[in-house]
Formats: structure tokens, C-alpha cells, sequence
């Protein structure tokens, strides 16, 4: 059985990229843990980030933006990456 992590009426936005390629912004996750938060230099700058984890098979899934430091990447905050190759869509 699959471990449902998100909704698809929870997608921000399709055009992110994360470590492997293509991500989605999701404003809500679930079914996760969140690992130690971390300072990472990502491509719009420096945020606070923590990465995410499937609470059934442990493998991670992308990251959760805990700060942005620049003004114009404030609305990040709060919300998950989740990689497109990591999550399987259903019913989109």
C-alpha cells in the first residue's frame, strides 16, 4: 500500500527543482518526518531547510523550507519540496 504524503489541491507550484530533477511546492505534507533543520544554499539563495522523510519506507522525499533569508523567498516558508520522482500522482 502506498503512504499518501500530500494532495494534489495542495500544489503551490510544478516548477521547482530539487535534488534529482523536477519538484513540486506543496503548502501541506503528510505522513512524514522532518529531519534536523540546516542552513542550505539553494538556487534562490539561502534557507533554512530541513529535510523530509516517508514515515514508511524512511527514504527522503524532498525538504521543508523552515526560513528563507531573502525578502522575495519569504512565502517558501512553512511550505515542502517533494521531488517528482519520489511521489507517485493519483487521481490529478
Amino acid at each position: 500500500m502506498r503512504n499518501q504524503v500530500a494532495l494534489h489541491d495542495d500544489v503551490i507550484s510544478k516548477s521547482f527543482q530539487g535534488r534529482n530533477g523536477r519538484a513540486f511546492l506543496f503548502s501541506h505534507a503528510m505522513n512524514i518526518m522532518v529531519g534536523p533543520k540546516e542552513d542550505r544554499q539553494l538556487m534562490t539563495g539561502l534557507h533554512t531547510v530541513a529535510d523530509v522523510y516517508c514515515c514508511d519506507c524512511r527514504e527522503v522525499l524532498g525538504w521543508k523550507y523552515e526560513r528563507a533569508y531573502e525578502e522575495t523567498q519569504k512565502y517558501k516558508e512553512g511550505k515542502f519540496i517533494l521531488e517528482k520522482t519520489k511521489i507517485v500522482k493519483e487521481n490529478w
